[in-house]
């Protein structure tokens, strides 16, 4: 079912308050600097550098390559392509999250935007109605500056851009916009990590805080379970130096909120499908070893995955517990505090266990 404009209007309404669409005052030069942080949007918007970057990213509607399926569908005349999205953005929800990372949850949540549609399409994915069947609403770049800023008034401590690689153009121009009329907290870009280097560097300047995956490390299981992108784990790698050369390790305030840096996610799957052995040594051998990391149990059998034998189940404490051995084992030492509890909580479930037999 096809997601209204008006049933879409009253969710947003219902989460952000009636006045997320309000117009707000323009600041033309930007908000004051406020000491010694300040967003990297605005510093390239300061330099007058940030409409360039929006021309050039609009151009790529044309002849769409955006992503790395490069299919070449006219976005601008009304083709879609892989990813099956409009020029304009849709997004299906825009709220306070506090389910991410703790470094971007804080007190008040991270200000996540779920766009519409995907390119890259997982077999398993948990948001396939939104990602797979495009449910949301298109919404203008200036009305998304406008949600952007209302998620900022309402206490978010950043931006967060969930599935953002095939509506770039609409996030840099929005973006722009937004901080013309006060916006200024971290930009998140929470992404598959199926990006490419060349797109990328549209968006050195402009994202405080990238927050990649990588799914998968071995290209016939990219193929299988991405829809065909064998390509992903070289890609990805790629795509994440590139994210790391332009924001480097994560950066905290005095409060522990993130404020910019590299966050690298990686999935957890049944039966050793992900190479999470290999991940870990890879950016061990790549990144520094303080790179944040978050290895994640969270895996469930979701949308397709009941048709594939090898992860149609969840995951076992055993296939969580060797993943962090082998990622404490390589020397990583910015694992996600979380993960750490969830560590501990199996082992002690194993010891509980054993103590009883």
């Amino acid at each position: 079912m096809t997601l209204s404009r008006r049933r879409f209007m009253g969710q947003c309404l219902l989460l952000l308050g009636a006045g997320w669409l309000t117009p707000h005052r323009t600041i033309a030069s930007g908000p004051a600097l406020p000491g010694p942080w300040f967003p990297a949007y605005g510093k390239l918007e300061r330099e007058a550098r940030l409409a360039e970057r929006i021309e050039q990213a609009y151009a790529l509607f044309s002849e769409c390559r955006l992503c790395p399926r490069q299919c070449g569908a006219n976005r601008m005349g009304g083709e879609s392509g892989f990813c099956r999205a409009p020029t304009k953005a849709m997004i299906y929800s825009a709220q306070p999250h506090f389910g991410e990372e703790v470094s971007l949850v804080g007190r008040h949540g991270s200000g996540t935007i779920f766009f519409s549609n995907c390119n890259l399409r997982c077999v398993f994915c948990q948001n396939w109605p939104i990602s797979h069947e495009g449910r949301g609403t298109e919404i203008t770049d200036e009305d998304l500056s406008n949600v952007m800023l209302k998620l900022q008034k309402i206490g978010c401590h950043n931006i967060n851009l969930v599935t953002p690689t095939h509506v770039m153009p609409n996030i840099l121009k929005a973006t722009r916009l937004a901080f013309q009329k006060g916006l200024n907290i971290p930009l998140v870009y929470n992404t598959s990590g199926y990006e490419r280097v060349e797109i990328l560097k549209l968006l050195d300047g402009v994202v405080d805080i990238y927050l990649p995956d990588l799914k998968f490390m071995h290209p016939d299981k990219a193929q299988v379970y991405l829809a065909g992108a064998a390509d992903y784990p070289g890609i990805t790698q790629q795509a994440i130096l590139e994210m790391h050369r332009q924001v480097g390790l994560l950066d905290l305030n005095a409060e522990g909120i993130a404020r910019r840096g590299l966050m690298i996610r990686h999935l957890v799957m049944p039966n050793r499908v992900a190479g999470t052995k290999e991940f870990v040594e890879w950016v061990a051998a790549s990144l520094p070893k303080s790179t944040y990391i978050n290895i994640m149990h969270q895996y469930h059998v979701d949308y397709k995955a009941f048709e594939y034998p090898e992860i149609c189940r969840g995951i076992s404490s055993a296939e969580y517990l060797e993943a962090i051995e082998w990622a404490e084992t390589c020397g990583l030492t910015n694992l996600d505090s979380r993960s750490l509890m969830v560590r501990d909580f199996y082992r002690t479930k194993g010891s509980s266990t054993q103590s009883t037999n």
